[in-house]
């Protein structure tokens, strides 16, 4: 990794949630007394969230891949928020750029150029993206909601783990929140530094993404990560019915339902396009 700009480097006080909740999750986790229903609903926390980052945050906001009403779409950007990784302006408008200009200078997150450690935490620790250039999502800043939820998104979380703390007390505050939220921002962070890294290479796509099934299964479908540089305008991300995609589940349960609708699939020729054989050398992760 090159030496970081100043405004790249890492901030202390910006980073004190980035290391304060891990240590909060791990230091709770040995001293609170256990009980196995607590590790449930970490778990359950952990899973209802990935699909708010994967459905809503990832696959709506970010590239639009299926329709629904102002109602809906308001409880979407909101359930993303308890995910502790910003509002959905500020989410999608990372994203974006990061296709945009995936694995050039200009990616905020790229693991080719500036190492892996920067891809997967990195990049959020310093000042330049505590903003986002907001002129990409224009989709997103005209919905006033939307504006609002972004302006105040922190109000969720923090409903989150009061609601917990007075359900539970403290034990459930520190596994329902705090070691659920540290290994859903580590989860969703592997896309961006591992995925990148290991596992095998379908399509030609021009830059380092992977197919890994191992965090296919752990982000509930974002491990086809190849598939979606591929073709990032479908709902599916795993092309193929042995590609498991959790959350491509979960939306096609929603349109049932009539939730939501026009539903993005991947047309066949895009499926079928040329395919490459060029698998990754570092095999721990691959698939």
């Amino acid at each position: 990794m090159t030496s970081l700009p100043r405004h790249d480097r890492p901030d202390l006080i910006r980073s004190i949630p980035h290391w304060g909740i891990p240590l909060v999750a791990l230091v709770g986790a040995l001293l609170v007394p256990f009980h196995g229903w607590y590790l449930a609903v970490a778990i359950g926390l952990y899973v209802v969230r990935m699909l708010a980052l994967t459905a809503a945050y990832h696959r709506y906001f970010a590239h639009k891949t299926f329709k629904t009403s102002r109602p809906f779409q308001a409880l979407l950007a909101v359930a993303g928020t308890t995910c502790v990784q910003r509002g959905p302006i500020w989410w999608s408008a990372h994203h974006r750029t990061h296709h945009r200009y995936t694995d050039l200078p200009q990616d905020v997150h790229s693991p080719v150029e500036r190492g892996l450690w920067w891809a997967h935490i990195g990049w959020l620790l310093g000042r330049r993206t505590d903003t986002a250039d907001e002129t990409g999502v224009r989709d997103l800043t005209a919905v006033p909601e939307l504006r609002w939820i972004e302006k105040h998104w922190l109000i969720f979380p923090v409903a989150l783990a009061v609601v917990l703390a007075a359900v539970g007390g403290l034990g459930l505050l520190v596994w329902g929140f705090f070691v659920s939220t540290t290994l859903l921002w580590h989860g969703t962070y592997a896309i961006n530094s591992l995925a990148h890294r290991f596992g095998r290479v379908r399509y030609a796509t021009g830059d380092s993404s992977r197919n890994n099934w191992i965090l296919a299964l752990l982000t509930l479908g974002e491990g086809w990560h190849n598939n979606h540089h591929h073709y990032m305008s479908a709902a599916r991300q795993g092309f193929y019915w042995w590609e498991i995609d959790i959350t491509y589940y979960v939306l096609r349960l929603l349109q049932w339902l009539g939730l939501i609708w026009d539903v993005r699939e991947v047309p066949p020729r895009i499926r079928a396009s040329k395919h490459v054989r060029a698998e990754t050398a570092e095999t721990s992760l691959s698939t």
